[in-house]
Formats: C-alpha cells, sequence, structure tokens
C-alpha cells in the first residue's frame, strides 16, 4: 500500500475527523443502529456510508426522506450523539494519516474541518492523542451550510491564513470530497491508504 503523502504545493492542511483521523464510522454506525431501531428504522450501512461527514441532525432529515419516518431530528440527532459519545472510547486512531499530523505539527498549518459538533470534536481529538497537535477546528457548530457545501472548509482556510486552491483536504466521505473539490482545493482520499470500514 502506498504512503500517505503532502501535495509538494500544499501551504496549508485540513482534516476531516471521523473516518480521516479517527476510526469512529464503525462506532457512529452502532450509535446510529441502536437509536433508530427503537423508532423501528433498520438503518442500512449503504445509506451510512452515503452520509459520511453529514451531521445527526441533517442525517435524521434525510433518513425520514428515505424511510418516510417522521423522527424529530433536533431530539432524535441529540440521542444519537448522546449514544455515541457514551461508546466513543471504543474508538481507534487511523495511524496513517495521524502520523501525517504529528509529522507537519509546526512545518504547517493545519487545521481540523469535521461535520461533527464542537465538544465531541475536541473529545476525539483528545482520545485520539491529537488534542496538543490542533489549533484550528471547524465543526457543525460554527457554519451554517455543513458538507457537501465547502463553507466548512472555507472557514478553515481563512483561519489559517491560506489561500484556498494551497490547502490540501483529508477525507474520508463523498460529502467531504465534494466540498473540498468546491472549495478549489487538493482533495485526498484517505481510505485509498488504509482498510476502511465495511458494513
Amino acid at each position: 500500500m502506498h504512503k500517505l503523502e503532502i501535495h509538494p504545493k500544499a501551504k496549508g492542511l485540513i482534516f476531516d475527523l471521523d473516518g480521516t483521523l479517527a476510526d469512529t464510522m464503525p462506532v457512529h454506525f452502532v450509535a446510529y443502529q441502536n437509536i433508530l431501531g427503537k423508532y423501528g428504522v433498520d438503518y442500512s450501512a449503504k445509506m451510512f456510508l452515503e452520509l459520511a461527514g453529514v451531521p445527526a441532525v441533517e442525517t435524521i432529515v434525510k433518513i425520514n426522506e428515505v424511510y418516510g419516518s417522521s423522527l424529530n431530528p433536533e431530539e432524535v440527532g441529540h440521542e444519537k450523539e448522546a449514544e455515541y459519545e457514551r461508546m466513543m472510547h471504543e474508538m481507534k486512531p487511523i495511524d496513517a494519516v495521524v502520523d501525517l499530523v504529528k509529522q507537519y505539527h509546526g512545518k504547517l498549518p493545519i487545521a481540523v474541518g469535521t461535520g461533527g459538533y464542537t465538544r465531541l470534536a475536541w473529545k476525539t481529538l483528545e482520545i485520539i492523542g491529537l488534542k496538543d497537535y490542533i489549533e484550528i477546528l471547524v465543526s457543525a457548530n460554527d457554519v451554517q451550510n455543513p458538507k457537501p457545501h465547502p463553507e466548512t472548509f472555507l472557514r478553515c482556510a481563512k483561519q489559517m491564513g491560506i489561500a484556498p486552491k494551497d490547502c490540501q483536504v483529508f477525507e474520508d466521505g463523498d460529502p467531504g470530497m465534494q466540498a473540498a473539490r468546491t472549495a478549489g482545493m487538493m482533495a485526498t482520499l484517505v481510505t485509498d491508504y488504509y482498510d476502511v470500514f465495511k458494513a
């Protein structure tokens, strides 16, 4: 398997969090299944992977559309996040990507752009040992338009003081890759570099 590398033109690095730096996807999936199962929704792995990186509340809106359910997005979204938090100690770091952050820390500006919520994002960074390596974090709490809209990554670039075209984004999901490309950034799919969660 080839090594994950920084683009020679990159002046700033932006990392997604769930599924990119932290192997949280299996934990998120089980949390969704546990909560949605209570409401009689059999949430598929395929749908879960299609919505990778989309915040919980927006995910529930989408589930209502697809499954014809009438769940309260705010309530069920927060229920799912609480269930996830209860289980999040089970996550593991994705070493190939985490090593890159440690290698370039202090050499290039680094930001995290996540569809997760601020408090849990910092908790995730703490669990995987990156809390002291990240200064800029843009989460679902900071944007009006989550991925696949480019706002998350554009805010990262602005806070780093780097032009979007000079930023390299590391992502594991389609919505995030789309957001990076729309922002005019270099987009790298990290799942080419490790064995991705298969459900």
